[in-house]
């Protein structure tokens, strides 16, 4: 069971609410481009963690049994083991998101989470496909202890669970609730790229370890989110790739190995001399723009409208992970991620020819790719015929409309 497959209808419930209170206040926490582009980065990680599990779960458990011969206790389903899994599967879990902000090489996996530069409900659904495979080996000392593999992912899904809803301007200070808890307060700090707010405040539930290792900072100033090099796009497989080709071009101007290996273990900002030396964080003047591209009318509606169908089938998937091959998963992804790419492409650079070609052949594979994860299920396959023929349709005549004007 899959708490958090389980909880995303919950997700998509308290973000439509707080989108209508934000445009009932005005506040504009909201813009549809990013929000789309959170929710598909967040399609990406959990689609990919389909696949990823047989990794990250198989060395838990790998490590879980090769220490039971040294192991001279056993953790029983007893109410203790729970409450000293989740303590400790919490405090592992500052570790490892600390060392996700401290390593150049483990940003590239967590650093997708920040490149929003809004901060609400929908951010907290962001995730990273390279983070829990990066960081697995920080939470192997708990299947060593003794924790079996069900405790410790129960735990660390509540955990994630917990860490939604921390996403959002909407709640102010909680009062005493903040000296113990992570709440929205801390974290909206977390999220900042003022300079006295980068790198501090890694808690999951438990504020209470920022604390005494030294990481907290109190919210004394709004904060200007996002990250210091922007991302610059809403295309998730853009967001998910570019800290990775960043990495390794900044790799390709540092001479010498031995600078090569230190960067990539040193913390962000950090440069050899002969390049520059350490960068540090710019200072916010308030004079910093959102990238924000937004396409009008009909054409953001047929952007929605695809994206629409693009989540619909990732949903299913998700549901019906185990009717489907390994190769059959593995092409619905590529077709999943091929479509987050049409849109967000799309929505960052409008309507040239090579990327209306590119939506197109979304389209023309839209209906085998329905079929398939449908396969057992009542709606008639003229259906999917439609649905592909209405989204194509209807892109080429939003570019037609383009074109004449």
């Amino acid at each position: 069971m899959n708490l958090i497959v389980l909880s995303i209808p919950i997700f998509f419930g308290l973000i439509a609410l707080e989108v209508v209170w934000d445009q009932w206040k005005g506040r504009g926490l909201y813009r549809l481009g990013d929000s789309l582009a959170n929710i598909g980065c967040g399609i990406m990680d959990q689609s990919s963690a389909l696949f990823a599990k047989v990794i990250t779960v198989g060395a838990y458990t790998a490590v879980f049994h090769m220490s039971e011969p040294w192991r001279a206790w056993t953790m029983e389903a007893h109410w203790g083991v729970w409450v000293g899994a989740f303590v400790l599967s919490d405090f592992a879990y500052y570790w490892a998101h600390r060392l996700s902000h401290e390593v150049n090489v483990l940003w590239i996996g967590h650093v997708v989470h920040h490149q929003s530069e809004d901060y609400n409900l929908a951010v907290a659904l962001r995730q990273s496909v390279l983070q829990k495979v990066l960081l697995m080996w920080v939470y192997w000392p708990l299947a060593a202890i003794g924790f079996p593999p069900e405790v410790f992912l129960t735990c660390m899904a509540i955990n994630l669970l917990y860490q939604f809803w921390i996403h959002t301007e909407l709640i102010d200070k909680l009062g005493p609730l903040e000296w113990v808890m992570n709440t929205p307060s801390h974290h909206r700090v977390h999220h900042g790229r003022n300079p006295e707010y980068i790198d501090r405040n890694h808690a999951g539930v438990f504020i209470i370890w920022d604390r005494m290792f030294g990481t907290f900072q109190e919210e004394i100033a709004k904060p200007t989110y996002g990250i210091t090099r922007p991302t610059d796009t809403f295309n998730p497989i853009h967001a998910q790739w570019k800290p990775v080709s960043d990495l390794w071009n900044d790799l390709r101007r540092i001479p010498g190995w031995w600078d090569r290996l230190r960067f990539l273990f040193a913390a962000p900002g950090w440069y050899p001399e002969s390049i520059g030396g350490p960068q540090l964080p710019p200072a916010i003047t308030g004079t910093e723009r959102k990238f924000d591209p937004r396409p009008k009318g009909a054409k953001a509606l047929l952007l929605v409208f695809r994206w629409v169908l693009m989540l619909a089938i990732a949903f299913v998937v998700l549901q019906r992970k185990d009717v489907l091959t390994s190769v059959e998963l593995a092409a619905v992804l590529l077709w999943v991620f091929a479509a987050l790419a049409a849109v967000g492409e799309l929505w960052n650079k409008g309507w040239g020819r090579g990327r209306l070609a590119f939506a197109w052949a979304v389209d023309l594979t839209f209906v085998p790719t329905a079929a398939l994860v449908a396969t057992g299920l009542s709606a008639p396959y003229f259906l999917w015929v439609a649905l592909a023929l209405v989204s194509a349709s209807a892109t080429w005549r939003t570019f037609s409309a383009s074109s004449r004007r």
